[in-house]
């Protein structure tokens, strides 16, 4: 059994899915800026200082993994920062594109050689980054760079599918956090249907978009 890396870990989703993952006696590697006491409280392994969104940043957790092969590699780490036309802000359209999209498909490259056949790739997005869904428009940034995120999750899961390493597109739900001003669903609750598609993910599965509930989504 491999190691089940998971970013941006020290609250809200991402430390869920840490303490559901250790509940399920999983060794997890917990990525983050900074830990918080939540996080360590948990008794997992943090990899604190660590920005994903940073060459330095993941040439450091690359050098601190070693040669531990991954069992799981969660792409949870994201920001979320309102864009709206009349008030255009292309650094905050380039900081998500960085953070939301860039830096899990850089940290993917970074760590390939870890992962081997029956590895899994999990990439946490939105179905925000739906075109299809989008009745709303607005939110520029976060749209652009989660729709970046699902095309980047697509070519991944063709080209990793010959390493036979499967990879899974999720959205989590409206989940009950800071980003979203503690409104929707319990993180428990989302965590748990994010860990169930996981478990379920295989080389027919790979690739597509999927709600935490199990609902295939619309590009």
């Amino acid at each position: 059994m491999g190691i089940s890396i998971v970013t941006g870990s020290n609250r809200g989703i991402g430390l869920e899915l840490c303490r559901q993952l250790q509940q399920r006696g999983r060794a997890v590697v917990a990525v983050c800026r900074s830990a918080s006491a939540e996080l360590e409280a948990l008794g997992v392994r943090i990899e604190a200082g660590i920005d994903v969104s940073d060459e330095a940043g993941i040439t450091r957790l690359v050098e601190a993994l070693g040669a531990e092969p991954i069992e799981l590699l969660l792409h949870n780490a994201g920001i979320l920062e309102r864009v709206e036309l009349e008030q255009l802000d292309a650094d905050s359209i380039r900081r998500q594109f960085e953070i939301n999209a860039l830096a899990p498909l850089r940290l993917t490259h970074a760590l390939l050689d870890q992962l081997g056949a029956g590895s899994k790739l999990a990439i946490v997005t939105s179905l925000m980054g739906s075109m299809a869904d989008n009745g709303s428009g607005g939110s520029y940034g976060y749209r652009m760079s989660k729709a970046a995120l699902n095309a980047a999750g697509v070519s991944l899961a063709r080209d990793l599918a010959s390493r036979g390493v499967a990879v899974a597109i999720l959205h989590p739900g409206m989940v009950r956090t800071e980003m979203t001003g503690f409104r929707g669903i319990p993180v428990e609750e989302s965590a748990r249907g994010m860990l169930e598609r996981i478990d379920a993910l295989d080389p027919e599965s790979s690739g597509t978009f999927r709600h935490a509930d199990g609902r295939e989504l619309p590009w």
